[in-house]
């Protein structure tokens, strides 16, 4: 459908029309322009299309215009699988309906009391927007008569589905008028969903709205690898400097929901939660303050991750990681909606980085990898923001009686006016310092352990460990004039490398301490301000002084034998050894107490092949004592044996 389509061509009556107008609608979306026409026509429905694609006005705005509102029984039926979205579905409906004059529109769902919703229907109304559940205990409870029913909608069928109303949405619609116009709207089309279609649509037109690459535009998709922050402080970070209007952060449990918006209002953040163990009233309230611009961060579980729309959210934050691909495509949903731009940012863990494919898949988008705002920079937007903060106080407000105050103290305590304020504003800052301390050295990764208890990162533990450095990168190897004898450690390098001049941990190659200086590999062409400002980095309260150097880092040796010989524990891997040692492992002639493998002399625990006298052995062995394995002599056990007791023979 061409984009010069206009709501006025497709047949609308005028109430419809100038409500539209006046909502700032001129132009249908691709699944209106092309539903809108066919239910008008009498068609039955069966829409697909995705999550903000503009579904309630394809299927209410032409069920709307059949309806008359002089007769008062209810002729318009919209069944929704949660509370909030039928919340939005009515709201979005009496706002199209605004100008018929004697319309009624009523909301019946779980968590709310009978007594209003028995007052509206007793009342008359002519739509009905309701859950599977409460509806069926209206229907056996004689409260509601379906008899008058002209057109039916499913809205979001699949979801319905995995929500176990198959059995109660077949039910409901048994109770429908033959002639019931159709319409069932999902944004996938499983094959439950298609028998429901096939048994209680007639002759459906079917619309589906492919993947549209432009409207996912609207919703630019980030992503940040957990490293060096925890989730937490990153989303205090993105909180304190993203330029949103409101924002929803969805979590996993309910018990984080809380915890989180506590956290954050604490902080100083218009922060609240929304959870399935609030009562409706509470949650209705929580987004009627959100739509209000009094909460701007909602932190919530995937139970509003379907039916919620607020024009003022801008953004959408996956703190954790929902558990399949669909529930990220609806939760990334919530922005971006109706034209509006939006951005979705989710924090993933090394280990959950290969799911980004299946959302950018599901998507049809790319996900960028973005970078936390490093401490610097968030001490920079505090600064800049406090200052308009200052300049706009300056200009709004009569400062002469402050002024005199500060006057008066700089006389009595002998004081300049910048002293005063260099105090005041250091006062102002002790809560959220303007120049935060520098962020921890980027950890390198086994595993995870998050900060709610899952494994975590783990950081250098000196030489021994293997620096795995990105294998893509040209180094130059830099001589740092520190070493062992000032206690330096590599851990030391790492942190103040990556702290002072910002540069990840897979961007430090090798590292080789010796005793008064060290060697350390960095990436090739680094430009001279970064150089400039490594040699002044300390170390053990000593300078780096970073100089390039065509010294070569060689590979570390490899030990003999594994471990050393401390102790007198050897172990080899096939090695042979001679002289005396009391825990041997390996090929050994000569005399040990705790031997495993082939060795020719007097042991007393042995495993293998050996001639002598052993007490304690496993294997071949020409000797006396206790024995395992082929031998010929007097022992206990064996395979052979010539002699007075009785063996495998």
């Amino acid at each position: 459908m061409s984009n010069s389509v206009e709501f006025s061509s497709l047949g609308l009556p005028e109430s419809l029309l100038s409500a539209l107008s006046a909502m700032g609608f001129t132009s249908p979306t691709p699944i209106q322009a092309q539903a809108i026409p066919f239910m008008l026509d009498g068609h039955d429905i069966l829409g697909e299309a995705a999550t903000g694609t503009g579904k309630t006005a394809a299927f209410g705005l032409p069920a709307l215009a059949g309806i008359d509102p002089r007769q008062r029984a209810a002729q318009m039926l919209v069944l929704a699988p949660t509370r909030e979205l039928a919340i939005q579905v009515a709201t979005a409906l009496e706002e199209f309906a605004v100008n018929m004059k004697g319309m009624r529109v009523t909301t019946l769902y779980g968590g709310q009391p009978y007594g209003p919703q028995l007052r509206d229907l007793e009342r008359g109304t002519q739509v009905v927007v309701a859950t599977p559940g409460r509806l069926m205990d209206h229907i056996r409870r004689g409260s509601i008569e379906l008899d008058s029913i002209q057109c039916c909608v499913l809205d979001e069928a699949d979801e319905m589905l995995n929500m176990g109303f198959l059995e109660d949405i077949e039910w409901i619609l048994e109770h429908l008028p033959d002639q019931t116009q159709m319409a069932l709207f999902s944004a996938t089309m499983p094959n439950q969903i298609r028998r429901i279609a096939e048994r209680f649509l007639k002759d459906p037109k079917h619309v589906k709205i492919a993947s549209d690459r432009t409207q996912k535009a609207n919703i630019v998709q980030k992503a940040w690898k957990v490293s060096g922050l925890n989730k937490l402080t990153a989303l205090e970070r993105l909180s304190e400097t993203l330029d949103y209007d409101a924002m929803i952060v969805f979590v996993r449990t309910r018990n984080d929901t809380m915890e989180l918006a506590n956290h954050l209002n604490n902080m100083g953040f218009k922060a609240a939660a929304l959870n399935g163990d609030m009562s409706q009233q509470q949650r209705e309230h929580t987004v009627a303050q959100l739509h209000k611009g009094k909460i701007n961060i909602l932190i919530a579980t995937d139970v509003v991750a379907r039916g919620l729309d607020v024009p003022r959210i801008t953004h959408v934050l996956n703190f954790d990681l929902p558990m399949d691909s669909e529930s990220y495509v609806h939760r990334i949903g919530r922005t971006g909606r109706a034209g509006r731009s939006g951005e979705a940012i989710l924090f993933a863990r090394p280990r959950e980085l290969r799911q980004l494919r299946f959302y950018e898949r599901s998507t049809g988008g790319t996900i960028e990898m973005m970078e936390m705002p490093t401490a610097e920079e968030l001490g920079k937007h505090r600064v800049a923001k406090l200052s308009v903060e200052l300049a706009e106080c300056v200009a709004q407000t009569d400062l002469a009686e402050m002024t005199g105050m500060l006057q008066e103290m700089a006389e009595q305590n002998e004081l300049s006016m910048e002293q005063l304020a260099a105090a005041l504003l250091f006062q102002r800052q002790r809560s959220k310092p303007l120049k935060p301390k520098a962020d921890p050295a980027p950890r390198f990764e086994r595993g995870e352990r998050g900060e709610r208890g899952e494994r975590g990162e783990r950081g250098e533990r000196g030489e021994r460990r293997e620096r795995k450095p990105r294998p893509d990168i040209q180094w130059d190897t830099y001589r740092l004039e520190v070493g062992r004898e000032h206690g330096t450690q590599v851990k030391d390098i790492v942190g103040a490398i990556a702290n002072e001049i910002q540069l990840e941990s897979n961007y430090i190659g090798q590292i080789r301490l010796h005793d008064a200086h060290s060697l350390v590999q960095l990436p090739a062409a680094m430009p001279a301000d970064v150089l400039s400002k490594l040699k002044s980095v300390t170390v053990r309260s000593r300078p780096l002084a970073a100089e390039r150097t065509n010294e070569v880092i060689e590979p570390r040796p490899r030990r003999e034998g594994g471990r050393d010989d401390r102790r007198g524990g050897f172990r080899g891997e096939g090695r042979r050894r001679d002289g005396d040692n009391s825990n041997f492992r390996g090929r050994r002639d000569g005399e040990n107490s705790n031997f495993r493998g082939r060795r020719d002399g007097d042991n007393s625990n042995f495993r293998g092949r050996r001639d002598g006298d052993n007490s304690n052995f496993r294997g071949r062995r020409d000797g006396d004592s206790n024995f395992r394995g082929r031998r010929d002599d007097d022992g206990q056990r064996g395979r052979r044996r010539d002699n007075d007791s009785y063996g495998n023979r």
